[in-house]
């Protein structure tokens, strides 16, 4: 349309200029030439677009939808084509809902989405849907798979470690209901949930027990493997001294006995030593200090 009009304004500034240029009026063919040359230079830029960075562009050419789509960057197009830009970035999408549980509890739930579309898809989804299409297919589809997803789970599931498994399965079935429409589900996280505070408040006193539980679990766990070690270590000292008992015998005793004494005579320290008075014939040793 804008190649159109630039055409149209283009000829009419140069006939103005070619009666000004007759009637030798300077001023007025000055104003038309201005004015017919930058007509012309709208009409050239019509031949180009330039498709920006996470996007692709749809050629509509009087409702003719090309399939072959524009990437991004500079492109050659029909002046008199319309491109309209879809942006194939990741989008998301929050929403606050009131969602039911499996026991039919009211439930308050913030979660997001995260997709984005297809390029290859782009032209069908301007042709079949149109430009917004998140509002038409995706939005509706979303909310409608968060509520029946959650009605399958209880309360707890949803504060607890059963969130995980609930964002997968509202993924899951999203991407079953839209793929085929070109649209590409990341992922949808639950950002927060808030239950009913009677039931929050079992909720914590219930984990808090199971918590508690654990806990003397692990005590008495780490209780009776003290027990074990000192079993063990009782049983390694008992046999240990049967060991040694069964082996010192009167003359190794008796050879113990006489090593000490060459030692201690030996030693720098003053001392009496009297053969033959100790105990089994051994020398007797009195020290002086």
């Amino acid at each position: 349309m804008l190649f159109l009009i630039a055409i149209l304004a283009a000829i009419v500034a140069f006939s103005v200029f070619w009666n000004a240029k007759k009637r030798y009026n300077k001023l007025e063919s000055t104003f038309a030439l201005s004015g017919f040359v930058i007509a012309v230079f709208i009409a050239l830029s019509q031949f180009w677009t330039m498709i920006p960075a996470g996007s692709v562009g749809v050629v509509d050419f009087f409702g003719n939808v090309s399939e072959n789509t524009l990437k991004a960057g500079i492109n050659f197009v029909n002046p008199m084509a319309n491109v309209i830009k879809f942006s194939v970035k990741t989008q998301e999408v929050k929403e606050q809902m009131t969602v039911p549980s499996k026991e039919g509890l009211t439930v308050q739930l913030e979660i997001s989405l995260l997709y984005h579309l297809n390029p290859e898809y782009a032209f069908d989804i301007y042709r079949t849907v149109g430009e917004n299409y998140g509002e038409i297919i995706v939005l509706p589809q979303f909310r409608a798979v968060v509520r029946g997803i959650t009605a399958q789970y209880e309360a707890k599931a949803l504060y607890t470690s059963g969130r995980e498994q609930v964002a997968k399965d509202i993924e899951q079935e999203l991407t079953r209901l839209v793929s085929k429409r070109g649209i590409t589900i990341e992922s949808a996280p639950l950002r927060q949930i808030i239950l009913p505070k009677g039931l929050t408040n079992a909720i914590e006193d219930k984990l808090k027990a199971e918590q508690e539980s654990q806990r003397m679990q692990f005590i008495l766990l780490k209780e009776q493997q003290e027990a074990d070690r000192k079993r063990i270590e009782a049983n390694g000292i008992s046999d240990f001294q049967e060991i040694v008992a069964k082996g010192l015998t009167d003359r190794v005793l008796k050879w113990k006995g006489i090593e000490a004494t060459e030692k201690l005579a030996n030693s720098p320290n003053s001392k009496t030593v009297i053969i033959g008075s100790g105990k089994d014939g051994l020398p007797l040793i009195l020290g002086n200090h």
